[in-house]
């Protein structure tokens, strides 16, 4: 959906009718236009990443709504991916699980303003995943099996 003449709020600050914070601008990549990022709020609790496979196409490490549409579509239970697509706010019902590349632009935007370790949907391989570190801006990869913070986001193209 592209939408005209809306202003954009300052990063970080609630973006009106969109369903979270203004995070920023994720820059065009691999043939993709760039767009802004909106970021909702922590889902409650933790999540498991999912089971040990290896999905070849949950691997992008900058299109995170590609990995959560492979995700949703694989044989198998996807928590964190699930979660981040369930989530509603404002009336928006189209968020996802971040890839790496956002989660590390939202740390770069919001620094020092969000905390703990996030999942992304970026799968490292059979049997690890990527998450960012809010608090510092490492990125690492971990087991799938460890319940880990989500933060779903949306796409806002202008």
């Amino acid at each position: 959906m592209t939408t005209k003449n809306i202003e954009l709020p300052a990063i970080g600050q609630p973006f009106p009718g969109q369903g979270g914070i203004y995070a920023g601008f994720m820059p065009a990549r691999n043939g993709a236009e760039g767009y802004h990022l909106i970021l909702g709020d922590e889902l409650p609790g933790r999540f498991e990443w999912g089971p040990y496979d290896d999905l070849a196409q949950a691997t992008s490490l900058v299109d995170g709504l590609a990995n959560t549409k492979a995700l949703l579509a694989a044989d198998g239970t996807y928590p964190a991916a699930q979660g981040a697509a369930a989530h509603t706010a404002e009336g928006r019902a189209d968020f996802y699980l971040p890839a790496a590349a956002e989660l590390y632009e939202i740390w770069l935007n919001l620094n020092g303003k969000l905390a703990g370790w996030v999942w992304s949907s970026s799968q490292r391989s059979a049997d690890s995943a990527f998450y960012v570190g809010f608090d510092d801006g490492n990125q690492h990869d971990t087991g799938k099996l460890y319940e880990l913070r989500v933060r779903p986001v949306r796409r806002f193209i202008q």
